[in-house]
């Protein structure tokens, strides 16, 4: 119920964050270590970069088509004129593909330089240019140089609430300097250091980033909704200190018998988010009751979850539910080697 969550499991109203505004960053962080890995071994089987970012175009494509398609449930009252266009799987399509040509041509500080130039760009744009009838560095909801470009592209009526939207077109710049600096990272880890220096190295940054993205903040405020450049700096700086400890417990010290969850859900991830979402979506509109008063996704929660706990745990423990549910089915399909690949 969204009536009854604990606040760390809310997105930041505007201004702020809290430890739900990192996961898409964190994702979109981890997307661009692994484009490193997979593309570097691409390469070394013969593969020319042409044919690798025409492979990358395809699976941006097939990304941006399922997120579209999730928004447009239920198909059977499919309405184009007002279906939703930006969207998670489609913020992640199009960051990966302009990352796609930095990562096959150009070099690591080259890429910085580009990630660099993408934050100081994105922050001088919403700072100086104005908006029509209301002005330049106004960054409140839907008054933002960003939401002024969806409405001009999309109209109100793609976007959600109407006026704006948090995964609109311009933020995707700041989002693909995410990628960006995932993938500087991935280039580290894939070096010839020690593992020992490849930790240090990942704390300070992560330590650099966290302390950049807050002093940033005084300036251009920490929000998800505009993905904004201190944002993305102070994201980047969680994540990399995430991927240190991971990296010291898995590789260095080899405790891996606790990822196994984990690994179940990033080998289909893509998969378990769609089937994840479409199942949430089916359930809230499927109609149980007396002349279906409620949907199927209220009657569970109140039979199983409401009815012998207080609202926040049951709230919790209905999403606890969720998510082993989905790792049950991750878990058969991984037995069974199904892996779906995009």
């Amino acid at each position: 119920s969204w009536s009854a969550v604990y606040p760390p499991l809310q997105h930041a109203e505007w201004h702020g964050w809290t430890p739900t505004d990192l996961i898409f960053p964190f994702f979109l962080f981890i997307v661009g270590v692994a484009m490193i890995f997979s593309f570097r071994t691409q390469l070394e089987k013969g593969m020319d970069r042409q044919r690798i970012l025409v492979k990358a175009a395809k699976r941006a494509v097939i990304l941006f088509g399922l997120g579209l398609m999730l928004h447009a449930f239920p198909w059977w009252k499919l309405d184009l004129s007002t279906l939703r266009i930006p969207g998670v799987l489609q913020r992640i399509a199009l960051a990966f593909l302009l990352a796609t040509p930095a990562v096959l041509w150009l070099r690591f500080r080259a890429q910085a330089t580009l990630a660099a130039a993408l934050l100081l760009g994105y922050w001088a744009v919403m700072r100086l240019v104005p908006v029509p009838g209301i002005g330049a560095g106004v960054w409140e909801p839907g008054m933002d140089l960003g939401a002024w470009v969806d409405r001009a592209v999309f109209g109100t009526s793609h976007l959600r609430p109407g006026t704006w939207d948090s995964l609109g077109l311009l933020s995707t710049v700041p989002a693909t300097a995410t990628v960006l600096l995932g993938v500087l990272t991935g280039q580290w880890l894939r070096s010839r250091a020690s593992c020992e220096r490849k930790v240090l190295v990942m704390l300070v940054g992560g330590c650099v980033g966290i302390a950049l993205g807050l002093l940033w903040d005084q300036l251009f405020p920490i929000n998800k909704n505009l993905w904004t450049s201190s944002y993305t700096v102070f994201t980047t700086g969680m994540a990399l200190l995430l991927l240190a400890g991971c990296y010291w417990l898995i590789d260095v010290r080899g405790h891996r018998r606790w990822t196994y969850p984990f690994v179940l859900f990033g080998i289909n991830a893509i998969l378990v988010y769609v089937l994840a979402s479409l199942g949430d979506m089916m359930l809230h509109s499927i109609r149980v009751g007396a002349a279906g008063a409620m949907s199927a996704k209220t009657a569970i929660y109140k039979v199983f979850f409401a009815s012998w706990l207080p609202p926040l745990n049951a709230s919790l423990a209905y999403a606890a539910a969720c998510l082993l549910f989905w790792l049950l089915v991750m878990a058969v399909l991984h037995r069974r080697g199904i892996h779906v690949k995009i």
